[in-house]
C-alpha cells in the first residue's frame, strides 16, 4: 500500500498531527476567504447583481442548490489530482458558497439586523463542540453515513415537495437541517482523524467548510424565525 493511500490513524504521531495542523489551516482560510468575499461583494454593490440573478428564482430552490453545493464539496479537491487543481477546487467551491448565501445574508440583514453574527457566533460555537466531543471522545462516528445520506435525500425531497406544492419550509425543518450539519460535522471530523489519507488535507478541510457553512446557513434561518 502507498503512503497516499494508507489512512492518517495508521502513521505516526508526527504526521497524524502536521496533517491535521494542514486540515484547520485550509479551513480557517476558507472562513476567512468566505467573509472576505461576502464584505467585498456588499462593499462594492456585486451583491445587487447577485440578488438581481436570484430576484426570478424561488427561495426553496436557492435552498436546495445550497443542499447540492454541499454535496459536491465530496467530488472536488480530491488528493488523485495535482496540487493546483485541488486549490482551484477549492477557492471554486468557497466562491460559489459565497455567492449562494447572498441572499440569505441580505433578507437577514434586512429583517434582523445583528442577526448574522448571532448566528455565526453559534455556529462556530456548535461546531467546536463537535469537534470536541470527536477528539475527546475518540469515537468513530462512520455510523452516522447512512443517516447523513437519507437525511440529506429526504431534506432535499421536502425542499422539491415546498416548491411543487408552494408550502413553507417551517422552524422544524431548520431545526433537523441543523442536526444534519451537526452530524456532518461528527462524521468528518472522526474521517478527518482516522480515514482520510495524508495528501487528502485540501479535500478535508472542504468537507468540513461545507458542513460549517450548511449549519450556519440554517442557524441563520432559524434565528430570523424567532426574530
Amino acid at each position: 500500500m502507498s503512503t497516499y493511500a494508507t489512512p492518517v490513524s495508521d502513521l505516526a504521531a508526527r504526521e497524524q498531527s502536521s496533517f491535521l495542523v494542514r486540515v484547520y489551516a485550509h479551513l480557517i482560510l476558507a472562513v476567512l476567504l468566505f467573509v472576505g468575499l461576502e464584505v467585498w461583494f456588499f462593499r462594492s454593490g456585486m451583491a445587487n447583481t447577485v440578488l438581481q440573478i436570484f430576484s426570478g428564482v424561488s427561495w426553496l430552490v436557492v435552498l436546495g442548490g445550497f443542499m447540492l453545493l454541499s454535496w459536491v464539496a465530496t467530488l472536488i479537491a480530491v488528493p488523485s489530482v495535482s496540487r493546483p487543481l485541488q486549490y482551484l477546487g477549492f477557492f471554486l467551491y468557497v466562491l460559489l458558497q459565497a455567492l449562494i448565501t447572498i441572499p440569505l445574508l441580505a433578507a437577514a440583514d434586512s429583517a434582523a439586523p445583528g442577526v448574522i453574527a448571532s448566528a455565526a457566533q453559534a455556529t462556530i460555537g456548535g461546531f467546536l463542540l463537535l469537534t470536541a466531543v470527536v477528539v475527546t471522545t475518540g469515537r468513530n462516528f462512520s455510523f452516522l453515513r447512512t443517516f447523513l445520506i437519507w437525511g440529506g435525500l429526504f431534506g432535499l425531497a421536502v425542499i422539491v415537495c415546498a416548491v411543487l406544492f408552494k408550502f413553507d419550509l417551517g422552524t422544524w425543518f431548520s431545526v433537523a437541517m441543523i442536526a444534519l450539519a451537526g452530524g456532518s460535522v461528527l462524521y468528518t471530523t472522526s474521517n478527518v482523524m482516522r480515514g482520510f489519507p495524508p495528501n487528502a488535507d485540501v479535500a478535508a478541510s472542504i468537507q468540513l467548510f461545507a458542513g460549517m457553512t450548511m449549519m450556519f446557513w440554517y442557524v441563520l434561518r432559524l434565528f430570523m424565525a424567532r426574530r
